[in-house]
């Protein structure tokens, strides 16, 4: 379920970076939050907490 939900929020991070055009004028905030999003699953599947 972890491996799952992380391979989501990695095609989100993508989609939300803002060389596309439909994101291109959000800024950066949406990569950054989705991006620490990440970080933090990561860290929670190493540890085994997830």
């Amino acid at each position: 379920m972890g491996t799952i939900l992380l391979v989501v929020l990695v095609l989100v991070l993508i989609g939300v970076l803002p060389t596309w055009n439909h994101s291109r004028s959000w800024g950066y905030g949406p990569t950054g939050l989705t991006g620490l999003i990440v970080i933090v699953l990561i860290v929670m599947l190493l540890t085994g907490r997830l």
